[in-house]
């Protein structure tokens, strides 16, 4: 076991993007940043780039819809650290085709949203709790998304209303919902659970079309991260203003 002090922290879905930003503020930060992705010679280049500026950056292989692959890297951090203090479940898919509305989504299409934005989740939190109990005060961050607010939705007038991608919103809406669940039954623990809105942002994801860049993107889910005992939990924001349900 690792027996180093600072604050070890996960970031799913890091090799680029907003996940990537997300490691690199909080290695900036001082935190020792586990980069992880789905091919470890992606996430191996990333970790060696951010290395080059003097980061704290290691990465890690690590494929959430992949139950074999989640169990190798809990083994791997576990083994090396011995405990996690800050979990962010970055990754996610889009794949709505807007033009098709609410009706016209394939059913794959609904399952592969739902396996990643939200069964993954799921599943790779519940790996790594033991982990984040073993931590004086770990932190939750889930990435969800202003699309996932039903009051939102349904006021005329809103940024949202008449935004026709049932299958993400959906999927960010059960986030939020399994969000407040957690938060709840961990409410006697230091454990704090948050999702967060990152903003529209200029990625891969939406191909380029947004307001924000990465940077602005990601300083969400690196302030939830670092929240003191005084932070909230079971929260929806965007950069510590509340979101509505």
């Amino acid at each position: 076991m690792n027996s180093d002090n600072s604050r070890i922290a996960l970031v799913t879905g890091a090799t680029r993007g907003i996940g990537l930003e997300t490691v690199r503020q909080l290695a900036a930060a001082g935190i020792r940043t586990l980069l992880a992705g789905r091919d470890i010679a992606t996430a191996t280049t990333q970790a060696e780039a951010l290395q080059s500026e003097g980061l704290p950056v290691e990465p890690i292989q690590l494929d959430v819809n992949d139950a074999d692959s989640i169990a190798i890297a809990v083994e791997q951090v576990s083994d090396r650290f011995g405990r996690l203090d800050i979990l962010i479940n970055n990754a996610g898919i889009f794949l709505d085709n807007q033009r098709q509305g609410a009706t016209g989504q394939s059913m794959q299409v609904w399952r592969d949203t739902f396996n990643t934005n939200l069964l993954a989740v799921v599943e790779v939190t519940l790996a790594f709790l033991p982990l984040l109990r073993n931590a004086p005060a770990a932190r939750i961050v889930n990435l969800s998304s202003i699309l996932a607010s039903l009051s939102l939705h349904t006021r005329p007038g809103s940024m949202i209303h008449g935004v026709l991608v049932p299958a993400y919103s959906a999927s960010k809406a059960a986030l939020n919902s399994w969000t407040v669940q957690l938060a709840h039954e961990l409410r006697n623990s230091p454990i704090k659970v948050n999702a967060v809105h990152p903003g529209s942002v200029r990625t891969d994801m939406n191909k380029g079309r947004g307001e924000l860049d990465v940077a602005e993107g990601a300083r969400s889910s690196v302030a939830m991260a670092l929240i003191g005992e005084d932070g909230p939990n079971g929260s929806f924001n965007h950069l510590g203003e509340s979101l509505p349900w």
